[in-house]
């Protein structure tokens, strides 16, 4: 997966997959754009490390006091797409369970058809609410559009009352009423901005460490810095012996936002106030809307010898708005775990005729041992 910079610059942005690379670009210097192969360096973690969360929600945050449709549209277009491919992956894993049950049906234990049919039931009723997400997100853009188109009018019209004459006393009116208007527009497409923003979901970013071909070196310690709108995460690692790197925190929680870009720096700490900046990043994280889990690879410096490899599952839904029953931040990879516990073949069911068959001898064995046959 490829990550563009900051919008006034020009670039182009390949689509989504799950083994390309997630290319950080230097906020400082203009450069040109970078697509990476993905790398799995060896991370070990200290125990005890948790997930930690930042609890600065952005639907409860104040709305934005300018609107940013430009922005707003290209995430709604990644969202849209984000959400699609999530339809499309547990529409295959439930034609999967179901073309399951129906090839075990005849030739298997009943406990083992009804733990498939919990696992339908659940999936369907989990593509039933995604489908409602998607059409309450479809709502809010469609609400959003048509504030804007009254905000165009509005200030169309505050533009040709300015520029002619305001001697009259009608056109004062028309212009404070023209004014009056536009500004109302501007505050519903703020809140309607805020309540899409809350509607994102979670961005779950697990550490997988740093890659610095000869770079790195036992004895190495950094600090990476993450910055996302109000939400911050901190992290301190060092470089063992074999390559083996030791983080204090093991993943993070990020809500997505609609303006900001996600921020990283990357500091080598050499001595108690002698700290090395390797390099400042700001990404891109509309491309992050994807239904399966991606490990993308950020540029840190301006060579490329430094880079940072992070696992990034989006889930639709945050945590204040998940049910009981719909655990479902890595859905796919859940029930990919299933399947791999119920492809083994069931246990073979006797049929009515060979359990008669079974009783019949098992009462003619009695028989001949009492000597009655």
């Amino acid at each position: 997966m490829s990550l563009s910079v900051r919008p006034q610059r020009r670039v182009l942005v390949t689509k989504i997959n799950r083994s390309q690379s997630f290319a950080g670009v230097n906020s400082s210097a203009d450069r040109p754009f970078r697509n990476l192969s993905p790398f799995t360096p060896t991370v070990s973690r200290k125990t005890g490390s948790r997930v930690s969360r930042m609890f600065s929600m952005s639907h409860k945050s104040p709305p934005p006091k300018v609107p940013q449709p430009n922005r707003l549209d290209e995430v709604y277009e990644a969202l849209k797409k984000g959400l699609t491919a999530y339809l499309e992956v547990h529409q295959l894993e439930l034609e999967k369970l179901s073309t399951q049950i129906r090839e075990s049906k005849r030739n298997s234990r009943l406990g083992f058809l009804y733990d498939l049919d919990k696992q339908v039931k659940s999936i369907e009723r989990f593509l039933r609410r995604l489908e409602f997400h998607a059409s309450k997100i479809d709502e809010l853009y469609e609400a959003y559009c048509i504030q804007r188109r009254l905000r165009d009018g509005a200030h169309n019209m505050v533009k040709a009352y300015s520029t002619g004459s305001p001697g009259s006393r009608e056109a004062r009116e028309s212009l404070a009423e023209a004014s009056k208007g536009y500004k109302e527009y501007t505050e519903n497409m703020c809140l309607l901005e805020n309540e899409l923003e809350s509607q994102l979901g979670e961005f779950h970013i697990r550490m997988k460490g740093l890659a610095g071909f000869a770079r790195l070196c036992a004895g190495d310690q950094y600090e990476i810095f993450m910055k996302y709108g109000r939400q911050r995460w901190k992290l301190r690692g060092r470089i063992e012996v074999n390559s083996k790197q030791v983080w204090d925190s093991e993943e993070m929680v990020f809500l997505p936002l609609v303006t900001e870009f996600l921020s990283i720096k990357v500091t080598e700490l050499k001595s108690l106030a002698n700290h090395v900046v390797v390099g400042n990043v700001s990404c891109e994280t509309k491309d992050l809307f994807a239904a399966l889990p991606q490990v993308v690879a950020v540029d840190i410096n301006d060579l490329g010898t430094l880079k940072l490899s992070l696992e990034v599952t989006w889930n639709p839904f945050d945590k204040d708005d998940q049910p009981s029953a719909a655990s479902t931040v890595n859905k796919a990879s859940t029930v990919n775990k299933r399947f791999s516990t119920y492809n083994q073949s069931p246990p073979d069911t006797p049929s009515l005729r060979e359990q008669a068959f079974y009783v019949s001898v098992h009462q003619a064995e009695l028989l001949r041992r009492h000597g009655q046959w």
